[in-house]
């Protein structure tokens, strides 16, 4: 296929020189670009297929990037980033060095805002309608939400503060249909309500009715019921919003009116459209989930349905059979997920425990809150989410679990680096905001089998505990189908060494004992950073002269930090070496090539060890043991 009209399109200047005829081929072509470049790098598909259409009407309408839009989430931002003047750089999407797979302000001028968490969507665009009004410029602000995003509570919160803010909510929602009839009549009402004939009478009835109130509520409520039986819009208009939809969000001609008649209205107002994702492309439409996030494939053969299983399994499987597992045992266990069933392994779960499992949608706050309320009546709540989702709900975690110490499990997947989604998904600071919490147990496995086990210990602890874990595979250890526990607070002498003594926090464990027999150091797998291990940590000081830790989170306020002021209490100055994640956002790329640019390989670490203590000697001896001092 050719890309003629796509080619000629350099910015949104150029696609609004374009006659409307031309908007439909475009759309054609965009959408074959975007299956073709993804399929090459990987990344969002079905969620950007669903919103070719949306993107092209709101940059053919609005003066991007003067008009500001902002995209929730942001991955059904490709086709933003083709017509933005990326589409060259497409082939470098989620690459180190390369395009961002989410908006992101420092890229380009027409990203308004970066996203990549739910939800924010409207509050920032919000901020930047008040801002416009402030300044006395004459621009709009647009938000584009997902119905997904719309169950969190922040997006209400913004809603109900927008008072009279010239501001656009796009509800893009791909979880519903349109009949013919109901669509071809919806698109009569939204092309009526949102005209400038319908809004000047409306605005003038209200002005004559106000001189008789009682006539003015009759007129409001008579419009409210109207409105209230055919169109679902009844509980944005009570938030002060003016509802208009639902539009077939791939129908150009209907979008594109639509959005012109919008642009001349004021005040806060929402339209509703609706979208497939997938769109245009049959295997992505049947099953959007799998199509979601997708590796490299080949688009004339598509994905299949039932991968075959990895020789490792991940961490994440390693969970959700465990889970399955454990609650064969425990009747009281029930499990938690903020709108992440397939991302943190509970596919299984859900279906064969169905009244034991909760998916809360993009609600984290409240999916914390929620299982302390399970624990206070006694059962076992487990909320596995992802480590860098688990920050909205700090408060939460703080006020309603640790306060009231509350037995309430966080399964945290994603910890440390997770590669191609970039920094606004890294899991850097969990340790850090979590250590400090009174209360809290957290464990890091090192490998898959310890995993499970470390996931058995926390469940059975009657106190708040926090696994966490990274995204992918480990070193390929069995991690059998037990549901044995370790001795909580109590770490592994992995390799007995002199001189240097190495406190391995998770699965960095492995390179670092690699380093530590080419330096002839003990390595330590600490598994615990709270508690921490302070008895053996007291013996190594006995026997050792300089420390290192080793850790995939920050460095600020991480295990290294704890084990600082472990050594500073039992009276210890010998010198420390603190290895883990700098204090920087790290940009998005193959997680094994980032963990090697950082120094977190075992040359890396080896390095960093000889430079920092250049006295100690290479050696050749390997004396390893895998028991406890």
């Amino acid at each position: 296929m050719t890309f003629a009209l796509l080619e000629s399109i350099h910015s949104p200047a150029d696609l609004r020189l374009l006659a409307r005829s031309d908007l439909d081929p475009l759309a054609k072509e965009l959408r074959e670009y975007l299956l073709t470049t993804v399929a090459k790098t990987g990344g969002h598909l079905s969620s950007n297929l669903g919103t070719v259409e949306l993107t092209i009407a709101l940059h053919y309408v609005f003066n991007t990037p003067e008009d500001r839009i902002v995209w929730d989430v942001g991955h059904q931002t490709y086709p933003h980033k083709i017509l933005t003047g990326r589409r060259e750089a497409m082939s470098t999407l989620r690459q180190l060095g390369g395009l961002s797979g989410f908006p992101k302000r420092s890229e380009s001028l027409y990203d308004a805002f970066g996203t990549a968490h739910s939800s924010t969507s409207i509050s920032a665009a919000l901020g930047m309608a008040i801002a416009a009004q402030a300044k006395g410029e004459q621009r709009s602000a647009i938000a584009v939400i997902g119905d997904g995003a719309m169950t969190a509570g922040m997006v209400f919160e913004a809603m109900n503060n927008a008072g009279d803010a010239n501001l656009l909510v796009i509800l893009n929602d791909n979880d519903m249909s349109i009949s013919e009839p109901v669509g071809a009549f919806n698109h009569y009402l939204t092309r009526l309500l949102a005209s400038p004939f319908y809004n000047s009478v409306r605005k003038g009835g209200r002005e004559v009715l106000s001189r008789v109130p009682a006539f003015l509520e009759f007129a409001r409520r008579a419009e409210e019921h109207v409105k209230g039986m055919v169109t679902p819009g009844t509980l944005f208009e009570e938030l002060g919003f003016n509802y208009f939809g639902p539009i077939n969000g791939h129908d150009l001609d209907t979008l594109v009116h639509t959005l012109q008649n919008l642009k001349s209205v004021n005040g806060p107002r929402l339209l509703h459209v609706v979208t497939r994702k997938g769109q245009g492309y049959e295997p992505a439409e049947a099953n959007p989930i799998l199509y979601h996030g997708v590796s490299k494939f080949n688009p004339t053969q598509g994905l299949s349905a039932a991968p075959v299983a990895a020789i490792k399994p991940t961490f994440t499987q390693i969970f959700g059979d465990w889970l399955c597992d454990q609650a064969q045992t425990d009747e009281r266990l029930m499990a938690i997920t903020p709108a992440m069933r397939e991302g943190s392994g509970l596919v299984r779960f859900s279906q064969e425990h169905p009244k034991r499992y909760f998916d809360v949608g993009i609600a984290e706050q409240h999916a914390v809150t929620f299982a302390a309320g399970l624990a206070c009546e006694g059962l076992k709540p487990v909320v596995a989410i992802y480590s860098t989702f688990l920050q909205r709900a700090y408060d939460q975690l703080i006020h309603d679990v640790a306060l009231q110490g509350l037995p309430v499990m966080l399964a945290i997947d994603r910890a440390g680096l997770v590669g191609a989604d970039g920094a606004t998904h890294a899991g850097n600071y969990d340790i850090a905001f979590l250590r400090c919490i009174p209360g809290m147990a957290i464990m890091t496995p090192s490998d898959e089998r310890e995993c499970r086990q470390l996931l058995s210990t926390a469940f059975q602890l009657n106190q708040p505990t926090a696994v966490r874990y990274p995204r992918g595979s480990g070193v390929g250890i069995d991690a059998g189908k037990n549901l044995d526990t370790l001795p909580v607070g109590q770490a592994q002498v992995r390799r007995e060494g002199k001189q240097c003594a190495i406190l391995a926090f998770g699965t960095l464990l492995y390179p670092a004992l690699e380093a530590g027999k080419r330096l002839n150091a003990t390595v330590v797998n600490m598994r615990f950073v709270k508690p921490l291990d302070i008895n053996l940590i007291n013996q190594l000081i006995k026997s050792h002269e300089m420390f290192v830790t080793v850790e995939d989170s920050s460095v600020m306020g991480g295990a290294g930090s704890a084990v600082l002021e472990a050594l500073q209490q039992l009276g210890c100055t010998y010198p420390v070496l603190q290895l883990g994640l700098p204090d920087q956002f790290i940009d998005h790329g193959d997680p094994v090539g980032l963990y090697k640019q950082l120094g977190l390989d075992e040359e890396g670490i080896f390095a960093a060890i000889k430079s920092r203590f250049p006295s100690l000697q290479e050696s050749n001896t390997i004396i390893e043991c895998e028991s406890s001092l």
